[in-house]
Formats: structure tokens, C-alpha cells, sequence
């Protein structure tokens, strides 16, 4: 019985939110089952491992590709993994402790061996004949790779087999060059791979250049809506792992100590404000404007280190080189620091009937978004140059730089033209 991307979504939902998941997962068919695993949280995936018995486990790994078992069977213990490995079939046991060798990180994490390599020197008939006899034994169609001896060519497509009764074809003729990572290679690096190659799939290969596997461009699906996700998790201070479906006890170990360090920098904006009290005691006005003046820069300084992570990730920019972008954006601050300081100056003035207020906010604000455009670039250069990721660990500079002297800067300023 089929079932509905909707139905698929609201079942994922209910067994993810439910105390007992594995519950839930065993009312759905085996085919709903394997459809369903793969969309949940990997920590609700582990939790379903992990109370399945090893027979039950059996049932669901056999269904499955050798890749795809692969990663259910790694969030087993060591002894359910052993005990499932002896009860399948010998040539899935093989695959499967195969792909078990490698880490699930890397290319050779996330390839499959549905492959067959032949020589230069075979006919298409004889091709044909090869991959039919692997279509037999797996009921799969096989990648062909072809070789020279121990070096690969490249792939032959499929419907080149369509030309068996020309035994005369030369093979080179119809080979398409095929890109290549080493097993070792990052998931990451595979991506880029594929993003810079038109190709649907890239061969991996062994120290010695000997072919391991093959992945599919949909084999990597999840590493890189991963990739997307990262940075944005990154700029939040949310763990890359955490789901939105998580329980609370997950979420707070996540975020615990993020919000540890931002507490420490609040303190240190608000032992700024602390240094001007008389200031703002005898003109309370002040303490209205100053959550305009830190929010404008706390956001601006984040438009500018957006930007330069994304040029510091494409290699346009680093730190030798980013004097440039330091400027521009400066420049830009200033420009936009003087547009939204006229509206909030014009604002003050008329509500406030506090011209030399309005002023003051005006000028503080360009300051703020100068400072916030200068660090918010140089920050993340510095830390790309030092060999720490921007996008993780500059958010709170940047944040406390637009706190303590946008607050430095205002209250001083109104401080000195307000004669308090």
C-alpha cells in the first residue's frame, strides 16, 4: 500500500515527538519503514537501532542496499553488528562489513559497489554479457568503468550496450571522463566535487589509484542540505546535530554554553552603560535610544561578516587581501549609518523636542555602523587567518565590539554635547 509524501511527514513527525519511537516505527510496513528511517533525526534513528533485537534488525538491514545497512548497522553495538553480520547472506555480509571498514564522513563513507570495471580491449557484447550476469546476481544495473590496464579511463554509459551487435566499436570513442576522490576525502570535498563536475557520479579510488566504489550525486543528498544548514546553524550557536524535533534535554546541552559566553559579553556591554549612570540618571531619554543604537549594529556588523564568510568560503577575499573589503565595507556603514541616523535624529527631535538629542543619535549611529562594518569583516578575516572558522566563533566578537562602543560612543557623545 502506498502512502503519501504527507502521511510520510505526519508518521516522521509522530515517531520522532513520541517517548516511545521504536513503538511507533514497528506499526509501520517494512516498506514504509525503510522510506520513513532515513528523513528522521539521526538521534531518533539511533534510538530505533538501538532497541531493535538483532532479529529484528536483521528483517529491516536485508531490505536495504548494502550502503544504506551500512549506516543503520553503525549506530549498533559491536555485538548486535557481529551477531546481524553472521545471520545475512554471504555476499551482503561481504558488501556490508566492506563499506563497515571506512568512516561515514568520508567518500568512501557514502559509496556503493554497484560497479564493474572492464578492460579497453573487451567488445560491447562481451560488456553487455558481463553486466547481465551482474543484473542476475544483484538485480541491479551496474556504473561500468573501463580501464587501461590499472588506470581508469573513465565510465561507459548504458546505452552504449545498445551497439552489441557492432563488435568493431572502439570504446574509447564512447568513454566519458569520470572524477575521482580518494576514500580518505572529506563528504565535503565530494560535494565540491559534483558542484564543479556535470557528471552524476564519481569513482573512488584507493591509495593506489585501485577502484573502491562509486557515489551517486543522490547518495549525497544529506551532506550537503547539511552543508547549507551549517552555517546558519554556526551563526546561531545551534550544534549542527540538533534537530528541531529534539527533546528539551538535548536542545539545552547544545546551547548551555553559547549562552554562557553571550551572558560574559553582556556583562561586559553592561559594565559599559554602568561607567555612564549619572549621564543616563539625569536624562532617562538616553536609555530608550540605546537599544536602537546597539540593534542597528549588532545587525549591521552580522550583514558584513555574512558577506565575508561567504567571500572568504569562495576564496575571493582573505586577510593579505581584504584591505579592499574592509573599506567598501566601511564606506557602506557610514552611508547607511547617515540614512538611518537622519530618520531616528528626526524622530527624536520631534517626539522628544530634543534637537541636540536627535543629534546625538544621528551621530552615534553612523559611528556604530562604521564600527560595525570595520569589524564585522576584519573579524572573520583574522580568525580565517589564524585557522578558526569564522562562521562559529565570529558572530560574538562582532556583537561585543558593536555593544561596548556603541554604548561608548553614544553615552560619551551625549555625555559631552549634553553637558551632563
Amino acid at each position: 500500500m502506498s502512502i503519501t509524501s504527507e502521511a510520510l511527514q505526519d508518521a516522521g513527525r509522530a515517531i520522532a515527538t513520541s517517548q516511545t519511537p521504536s513503538k511507533e516505527f514497528r506499526h509501520l510496513s517494512r516498506a514504509h519503514q525503510r522510506e520513513l528511517f532515513f528523513r528522521l533525526p539521526e538521534s531518533v534513528q539511533e534510538t530505533l537501532v538501538v532497541d531493535m533485537s538483532p532479529t529484528q534488525l536483521k528483517q529491516f538491514v536485508r531490505r536495504l542496499d548494502p550502503d544504506e545497512a551500512t549506516d543503520v548497522l553503525g549506530f549498533a553495538d559491536e555485538e548486535t553488528r557481529a551477531t546481524v553480520l553472521r545471520r545475512l547472506d554471504e555476499d551482503r555480509r561481504e558488501k556490508i562489513e566492506f563499506l563497515l571498514e571506512f568512516s561515514p564522513e568520508t567518500a568512501a563513507g557514502h559509496m556503493n559497489i554497484d560497479y564493474v570495471t572492464v578492460g579497453i580491449e573487451r567488445t560491447l557484447a562481451e560488456i553487455a554479457q558481463r553486466v547481465r550476469r551482474y543484473e542476475d546476481r544483484t538485480d541491479r544495473f551496474p556504473t561500468i568503468f573501463v580501464t587501461d590496464g590499472e588506470t581508469l579511463l573513465g565510465q561507459l554509459p548504458g546505452g552504449t550496450l545498445a551497439m552489441t551487435d557492432r563488435d568493431d566499436v572502439d570504446l574509447r570513442d564512447h568513454v566519458i571522463e569520470t572524477p575521482t576522490v580518494r576514500y580518505d576525502s572529506p563528504d565535503t570535498d565530494v560535494v565540491d566535487v559534483f558542484r564543479s563536475n556535470p557528471e552524476r557520479s564519481v569513482a573512488v579510488l584507493d591509495d593506489d589509484g585501485t577502484i573502491l566504489g562509486v557515489i551517486y550525486a543522490g547518495d549525497l543528498l544529506g551532506v550537503i542540505e547539511e552543508v547549507a544548514g551549517e552555517t546558519l546553524y554556526e551563526f546561531t550557536g545551534v550544534q549542527e546535530e540538533e534537530s528541531v524535533l529534539d527533546g528539551p534535554l538535548v536542545k539545552i546541552r547544545s546551547r548551555y554554553k553559547w549562552l554562557i559566553i553571550n551572558l560574559g559579553t553582556a556583562f561586559l556591554a553592561a559594565a559599559v552603560v554602568g561607567l555612564f549612570e549619572d549621564t543616563i540618571a539625569a536624562f532617562t531619554l538616553l536609555a530608550v535610544y540605546m537599544p536602537v543604537v546597539a540593534g542597528m549594529g549588532g545587525n549591521a556588523g552580522t550583514q558584513s561578516m555574512a558577506v565575508t564568510v561567504r567571500g572568504i568560503a569562495l576564496g575571493q577575499v582573505s586577510l593579505p587581501t581584504g584591505g579592499r573589503a574592509v573599506f567598501n565595507e566601511v564606506v557602506a556603514g557610514a552611508a547607511n549609518g547617515a540614512i538611518t541616523g537622519v530618520l531616528v535624529a528626526v524622530i527624536a527631535t520631534v517626539f522628544n523636542q530634543s534637537p541636540l538629542l536627535g543629534a546625538v543619535l544621528g551621530v552615534s549611529m553612523v559611528l556604530n555602523l562604521v564600527i560595525a562594518g570595520f569589524f564585522g569583516t576584519l573579524i572573520p578575516l583574522v580568525l580565517s587567518r589564524v585557522g578558526k572558522d569564522p562562521a562559529t566563533s565570529a558572530t560574538i566578537f562582532i556583537t561585543t565590539a558593536t555593544d561596548v562602543l556603541g554604548f561608548l560612543v553614544f553615552l560619551g557623545l551625549a555625555q559631552v554635547a549634553l553637558g551632563l
